[in-house]
């Protein structure tokens, strides 16, 4: 009762920014900034740039990419390779191939790090990596981590790893700035500071098997957690990396062994993106970027949401977007890990489906994954979900991607799992019993903290 009590009384004062701002003209740069491996593009270089590469919608995708940069301050970076990878056996094997080559440094950030059959391959794989000579050095979450024994941990350790448990659960850690409600919740790996993944998966049982996703069914087995991760190759790398380093240092832990942690990154793709990154007292970023996506949006919205609770102006947002004539459809858990999360986000259900909103629940799998792609031109892989926790007292990444090329597979994606889930209409959802929407209701006022 005690630590919930402390959870609460520290989320009482925390609230997100008032955007109304973003409605009027931002003072954004008519070329966005651009940078790659070499440094800051030319106004000129830029301009032919994104004219090449954010497709047939570029005047829109151009405005929104110079808003978005005078919100967030973060630049575009070209030059990049990005790989869509879909649920735990294709991320888990390809991370594992990039950390089997590892030669130098790997960096890992990741919420869940479970002792199961997945966990303690994976980390057999880093122990041999380190025992190689290469540097390894984890950030895991303690909350995450909370059914974790030590002794997995320690074992790691006692190989050589680099180890930061994450904001402690007891307060004798740190008592004089016990922040037990600030999670990292971000999952990233940076390889030799030169490859990188960021995305939803943890590393835990729930991700040795797919998802129904592009696959039938495969005997009795229960079908493993839908989700979605990207890897990327090129200048973008830097900017992960500078993301572990910065919370590495920001938690005076400990200094990391001397590496090359930014070699020179060369471009090695065509990809135009945006690294995002969220943390309690910063400028929501990532918040700032959904939502200026959202409104700005012309033609569609299509998003997949793990845990969806947004706040009053997302909502806004999204009502104003449906209004207006916009595809907007939704594809949100039918099966969850979270019992009052999931009667939470129905509770805004009816207001949606009356805007115009389609509501998909996916069968079959639970639904993790945290993508969006607006406009079939902006698109977003993160660990952020659409709630206040992420967007208000976690540190959360996001990789916004330009352009139609990527937009297309992840409107690829998006229809496969809507073959995957069931449409809620309106009348159907009228017919609800009465027991339920009074959870939905008792849900609803305890949606901040969830």
């Amino acid at each position: 009762m005690g630590l919930t009590l402390a959870c609460l009384l520290a989320s009482a004062c925390a609230r997100l920014p008032e955007v109304n701002y973003l409605k009027a003209p931002l003072n954004a740069p008519v070329t966005p900034r651009v940078v790659d491996g070499q440094g800051t593009l030319s106004h000129e270089e830029a301009s032919s740039l994104l004219t090449k590469r954010l497709g047939h919608s570029k005047v829109d995708a151009k405005t929104l990419a110079g808003l978005e940069e005078a919100a967030t301050g973060r630049p575009l970076i070209a030059g990049n390779k990005v790989t869509l990878l879909f649920d735990g056996p294709k991320t888990i094997s390809a991370m594992t191939a990039a950390v089997s080559g590892a030669k130098d440094s790997i960096n890992l950030e990741t919420y869940i790090f479970d002792q199961d059959p997945l966990g303690l391959t994976f980390a057999d794989r880093l122990i041999a990596k380190q025992k190689e000579g290469v540097q390894v050095s984890i950030i895991y979450d303690c909350v995450g981590t909370l059914g974790t024994p030590q002794a997995f941990f320690d074992r790691m350790q006692e190989a050589g790893i680099r180890l930061l448990p994450f904001h402690p659960v007891s307060p004798l850690h740190r008592p004089w700035n016990w922040q037990i409600n600030n999670r990292d919740h971000r999952k990233i790996l940076v390889v030799d500071g030169k490859v990188a993944f960021a995305g939803g998966v943890n590393i835990t049982a729930a991700y040795s098997r797919s998802s129904l996703f592009r696959s039938p069914p495969q005997g009795t087995a229960p079908a493993g957690w839908r989700d979605t991760h990207i890897q990327i190759e090129g200048p973008a790398v830097a900017a992960l990396q500078w993301m572990f380093l910065d919370n590495w240092a920001s938690q005076k832990e400990g200094d990391l062994p001397e590496r090359d942690y930014f070699p020179a990154l060369p471009p090695v793709g065509d990809k135009v993106l945006r690294v995002l990154r969220s943390e309690p007292g910063s400028n929501h970023e990532i918040f700032k970027a959904y939502f200026l996506a959202i409104q700005g949006a012309t033609k569609s919205i299509h998003i997949t949401a793990a845990y969806f609770i947004p706040d009053v102006q997302i909502l806004k947002a999204l009502l104003e977007a449906a209004r207006r004539g916009v595809d907007v459809k939704i594809i949100l858990p039918k099966a969850s890990d979270s019992w009052l999360t999931t009667h939470a986000r129905r509770s805004f259900y009816t207001e949606m489906l009356r805007a115009g909103i389609k509501v998909h629940e996916l069968r079959g799998s639970v639904l993790h994954a945290k993508t969006a792609v607006i406009d079939g031109s902006w698109s977003t892989v993160g660990s952020t979900n659409m709630d206040m926790r992420s967007f208000l007292h976690n540190k959360e990444v996001n990789v916004v991607v330009m352009g139609d090329g990527f937009g297309r597979e992840m409107e690829d994606a998006f229809g496969e799992d809507l073959k995957d889930s069931n449409e809620i209409t309106l009348a159907q959802w009228k017919h609800r019993p009465v027991g339920q929407r009074f959870t939905e209701w008792f849900a609803r006022l305890l949606a901040y903290w969830l």
